[in-house]
């Protein structure tokens, strides 16, 4: 099973055949109870570094899933680390991967990060105080509303650049979840991880027209 996966957070009808690649993916580790850490950016409040909620609990039409409060706490005194509601009540980064987990795994503890104005090495330190025994989920689309072939050609780099690890790279106009991206990457990197590529598509492919696009792609990490 994957230490780490990318998985999209478009809706399903876009993104959810991509998004179901790296989650096909965890299958094998159904029968454990575990801590999953979904990290993915901030699209409508801004933060300043990466928030983390007050609630309890994240509910979907499959049932509740438990936030990891020990886990939160073990972050809580990072400097970049800050507890807000606000960031996470819109959002849809996270809570589109929950069902995904809830049909693969099952049981699990929920540590939902979002990540606003962070550094990538800022996002690997978070994720390196909570990595042990613990699944990272990291939600983020590509390239976003350019045509068809464009969009193909970036996301083919963003690919490769993730591939070799190369956080460096990436940037907004690459995925809006680049920060994330590049936090696993630094972490991925300095415990011998390799990324292999699952899929990669955009909506022009499955139920968008191709003027203006949003790429998808996912990911396993081992």
């Amino acid at each position: 099973m994957p230490h780490a996966i990318i998985a999209p957070h478009a809706g399903y009808i876009y993104s959810g055949r991509t998004a179901a690649h790296a989650f096909a993916a965890l299958h094998s580790g159904r029968s454990a109870s575990r801590r999953v850490v979904v990290i993915g950016p901030a699209h409508y409040v801004a933060v300043r570094g990466i928030a983390v909620p007050t609630a309890d609990a994240f509910e979907t039409p499959l049932g509740r899933v438990p936030v990891d409060r020990g886990a939160v706490a073990d972050i809580a005194d990072l400097p970049f680390v800050v507890t807000a509601d606000a960031p996470h009540a819109p959002e849809h980064a996270l809570e589109v991967e929950l069902p995904f987990l809830q049909a693969v795994l099952g049981s699990f503890t929920l540590v939902p990060l979002l990540v606003g104005d962070a550094a990538p090495e800022q996002v690997s330190q978070a994720l390196g105080r909570i990595w042990d025994e613990a699944l990272i989920v990291v939600s983020s689309d590509l390239s976003h509303f350019l045509d068809y072939d464009t969009a193909r050609r970036r996301d083919a780099a963003t690919a490769a650049a993730i591939e070799r690890g190369d956080w460096a790279l990436l940037g907004p106009a690459d995925a809006c979840g680049f920060l994330p991206i590049a936090g696993l990457l630094v972490q991925a990197g300095q415990r011998g991880l390799k990324a292999e590529r699952l899929a990669l598509c955009n909506s022009g492919d499955t139920a968008g027209s191709r003027d203006r696009v949003v790429g998808y792609g996912a990911w396993a990490f081992a």
